[in-house]
């Protein structure tokens, strides 16, 4: 089993920045293909952006491309997302996924997940 809590989520006016952390225990991490998702009121889980185990590769939503940037670090069981130029598009709740294999787009094939953290961005 892999256990996620993500932080750093909070209220930022438009333009600001935001670096979201997904803290991981349980299994070795480091084997995981790991993912952000984010989740308006009302609408869908959406994908955000995904890095491979060895995060020798990533993968942007176009709607992100550019502004947000993930990282991980191994060693700490921890992956982050920082989160620049920021919208009040962006204004979500922020989830940390995991899944063994390769990086994925779809919510459905990740296996494990945090509790979410919310990300509100004022105009």
């Amino acid at each position: 089993q892999v256990q996620l809590v993500e932080s750093g989520g909070g209220l930022v006016q438009a333009g600001g920045s935001l670096r979201l952390s997904c803290a991981a225990s349980g299994r070795i991490f480091s084997h995981y293909a790991k993912a952000w998702f984010r989740q308006a009121p009302g609408k869908e889980r959406e994908f955000v952006v995904a890095i491979t185990w060895s995060g020798d590769s990533t993968y942007y939503a176009d709607s992100v491309k550019g502004r947000f940037t993930i990282s991980r670090d191994n060693a700490k069981n921890t992956m982050y997302l920082q989160m620049n130029s920021l919208k009040p598009e962006d204004t979500a709740v922020y989830y940390c996924a995991a899944r063994v294999g390769m990086a994925q787009s779809s919510p459905d094939n990740y296996d494990y997940w945090g509790q979410g953290t919310q990300v509100t961005v004022s105009s």
